[in-house]
């Protein structure tokens, strides 16, 4: 009997079967009945115990050894069950049964728990032979504890034999039931095994075979379908011939299709690839709303593309959206509220509903085309087979125009990185230049000095510097200089101590102390007093100063940065800042320029301010109007990147659109627009009289900071003031 067939299989099972029920129920019974003897020898052991305590209790209180000897030499010899018998009182044996000694650790190895009840423990002696050993107390334990060993050998031997009855019991039933099985078995796979015989002799040529059928049970059913199934085959060679017009049919289409895709490969972009595909899709289906949504390889955006636009969706809408579109794998229509602005129009609503088609490559999700149907929409199912057979042919066409799109932007996006530094955003010459400063000096602990106009990002300078220093991981403090009266000002950087002045409750450290081993940014640095002036100096040449009302000297290891918008060298000349700490401070200089300087950052900035500030309001705007990235480029900027900053964000705020519009900007420039420009009157004057004209309008422009003046007049700051002297030039007095 070979293995492989289904009669062995069966016979098999059948055995293996009843031979595991057997066995089961053999030891169920087995250890039912051993439970059961152990359980009756339990109670027949204490029992008797019970009866021995009594009987031993009258001989050990009026201390009759012998009868107490005799009595349990009697009882061991009349009930062979019982293995050992002795009575133990206070460490005493008043008797026992052992002939060859008592063994000792037997005594120790079960005791009366508590009470007049026994307690039994199962012992196993050296030679491996298991008792039941019982201690039963004698007079409440007041005449000893009788212990009593009843042996397991006699349960055990009875175990044994039902078990082998229940095995011969168990081999004569298996026997019957698998010559009855073998019977069966045989009688069922026998017309099996007819059939059987019969399918492998079918090949092609042999399509004629019929097995005659035989009853109406399973095996006769099984013929029956087999004539059907060979009857079947007939009628579908027959279909195939029929199959081969479609096949030609299917061919033209594919033909077409690759006409398609080389159109899709010639196009330039994305957005003509998109424009191409819907046209084509509107000449064969009554639906003419549509859409084309493509995601990114990376999947941080999605592409819609319609007639008209090209939109660009966050990544939260592309992981929603690729969450519907992973469930179609073929044509599908669906609601109109499966997908909502700004994925498809808001006219998509009023359709009947939505045919998806999906497009993959590669097995993988690329995106669909959506077509809005209306309600009179009749396009039959092979034009829309036709139409996503045509979109997944030209799948790799459209994966290499994202992929172009996608390199674009990632270019883009480098170019934008390029121009950022440290948070600071600039492209121009002299941001570039400052940015190699930067470089240059944050490894070392030089002291710098950042001037400029207020808003041009002086405090974002220190904390590129910082950032880039060998003291990142240690503490940046800021202090603004201007914040703070004279009076507290000092208190503030350097500390004081418990009653240094009124309201000085207890000792405070200061902002020095709380930079210790990092770096300090002392902005509006000409703004502090002079004896504040005097400790700093201290500061910057020996590390070390005292708190206010303090006489103890502190030191600190911290690096000073320190920025103004003032002129301090014009300060040091008025007296109005020491000389030395301007010589102290000023080892590294820095001069930002103002936004008007570097007009070409102008657009970049607003970007990055657009973006960001549409991110917080939740919005999506794409960008400016022309007429308003004009008035913004044209616009003066006194109030430098920070006026700038505010005017994007408060443009964000209000725009209603896509992207913004001279509304949305603040009132003051769009008055900066309605304004008339002033008309230049040529008048021809002197030379001299033109010079005077030009120092006096270049230092109202850059706010009379003679530094930036004379920068750009091409001069020095030495030749700036021997002209001013010279012509007798100052600063207008403000009334």
């Amino acid at each position: 009997m070979q293995m492989q067939s289904l009669r062995s299989k069966l016979l098999l099972a059948v055995s293996t079967l009843v031979i595991a029920s057997g066995l089961l129920i053999s030891l169920l019974v087995t250890q039912r009945y051993s439970t059961s003897l152990f359980e009756a020898a339990k109670a027949q052991a204490e029992n008797l115990a019970h009866a021995m305590a009594l009987d031993a209790t009258d001989k050990i209180l009026i201390n009759d050894l012998v009868a107490l000897q005799k009595m349990l030499d009697d009882k061991i010899s009349s009930n062979p069950t019982i293995a050992y018998l002795f009575i133990n009182r206070d460490g005493q044996l008043l008797a026992h049964t052992f002939t060859k000694g008592v063994p000792i650790d037997l005594i120790e190895a079960n005791t009366v728990v508590a009470g007049d009840r026994g307690h039994f423990r199962k012992i196993v002696s050296t030679n491996g032979e298991g008792y039941l050993d019982v201690a039963w107390p004698v007079f409440a334990g007041k005449a000893g504890v009788l212990r009593l060993g009843f042996s397991e050998t006699p349960i055990k031997r009875q175990i044994t034999k039902l078990w082998i009855q229940m095995s011969a019991l168990t081999f004569a039933i298996l026997l019957f039931a698998l010559t009855v099985c073998f019977l069966f078995i045989r009688r069922v796979t026998e017309p099996l095994a007819a059939l059987s015989d019969a399918v492998e002799n079918i090949d092609k040529d042999h399509l004629e075979a019929e097995i005659e059928v035989k009853g109406q049970d399973e095996v006769g059913k099984l013929a029956a379908s087999f004539n059907q199934m060979v009857a079947r085959i007939k009628d579908y060679t027959q279909q195939l011939q029929e199959n081969a017009l479609e096949l030609d049919l299917a061919h033209n289409q594919t033909r077409s299709c690759f006409a398609i895709v080389q159109e899709i490969g010639a196009l330039p972009n994305l957005n003509d690839v998109g424009t191409y595909l819907i046209q084509k899709f509107q000449r064969l289906l009554d639906c003419k709303e549509m859409v084309l949504i493509i995601f990114t390889d990376s999947r941080d955006a999605l592409f819609v593309l319609s007639e008209n636009e090209t939109r660009i969706l966050d990544k939260e809408s592309s992981e929603a959206i690729e969450s519907i579109l992973k469930g179609f794998n073929k044509i599908a229509f669906v609601s109109t509220d499966t997908f909502s602005p700004p994925v498809v129009p808001n006219n998509f609503k009023h359709a009947e509903h939505l045919t998806v088609f999906p497009l993959h490559h590669q097995k993988q999700l690329l995106g669909a085309m959506l077509a809005s149907c209306p309600i009179e929409c009749e396009s039959e199912t092979k034009e829309m087979e036709l139409l996503e057979l045509m979109l997944n042919q030209t799948s790799g066409a459209i994966k290499r125009a994202t992929l172009q799109e996608e390199e674009i932007r990632n270019l883009q996006s480098r170019i934008e990185n390029i121009t950022e530094f440290s948070g600071i955003i600039g492209k121009n010459t002299k941001m570039q230049e400052l940015y190699g400063l930067i470089e240059d000096i944050a490894p070392t602990d030089a002291s710098v000095l950042i001037e400029g106009e207020s808003g041009t990002g002086k405090e974002l300078v220190a904390q590129a510097i910082y950032r880039r220093s060998l003291r990142k991981e240690e503490p940046f403090v800021v202090i603004n200089c201007s914040a703070y009266p004279s009076t507290l000002l000092e208190s503030e950087i350097f500390g004081h101590e418990k009653g240094a002045f009124t309201g000085a409750v207890r000792q405070k450290a200061g902002r020095f102390e709380q930079a210790h081993g990092g770096t300090i940014f002392l902005d509006e640095i000409g703004e502090i007093s002079p004896s504040a002036q005097i400790k700093l100096l201290r500061v910057l040449q020996n590390q070390k100063f005292e708190r206010v009302g303090g006489e103890k000297t502190l030191t600190v290891d911290l690096r000073i940065l320190a920025a103004t918008n003032k002129d301090l060298l014009e300060e040091v000349k008025d007296g109005r800042f020491r000389e030395d700490l301007f010589y102290r401070l000023n080892v590294i200089p820095i001069f930002m320029p103002p936004l008007r300087n570097r007009g070409n950052d102008i657009p970049m900035l607003c970007r990055y301010f657009l973006k960001r500030y549409t991110a917080e309001q939740g919005k999506n705007i794409q960008g400016y109007s022309s007429d308003a990235m004009r008035l913004l480029l044209d616009y003066s900027w006194p109030g430098n990147v920070r006026e700038l900053e505010n005017s994007i964000e408060h443009a964000a705020v209000l725009a209603k659109g896509d992207q913004i519009e001279v509304s949305d900007l603040p009132p003051a420039i769009r008055h900066f627009a309605a304004a008339p420009m002033p008309i230049p009157v040529e008048t021809p004057g002197t030379i001299q009289d033109n010079e005077v004209t030009l120092l006096k309008d270049t230092l109202q422009d850059c706010n009379w900071n003679k530094k930036l003046a004379a920068s750009r007049l091409g001069i020095s700051r030495a030749t700036l003031y021997n002209k001013l002297k010279k012509y007798k030039i100052t600063k207008p007095s403000i009334h």
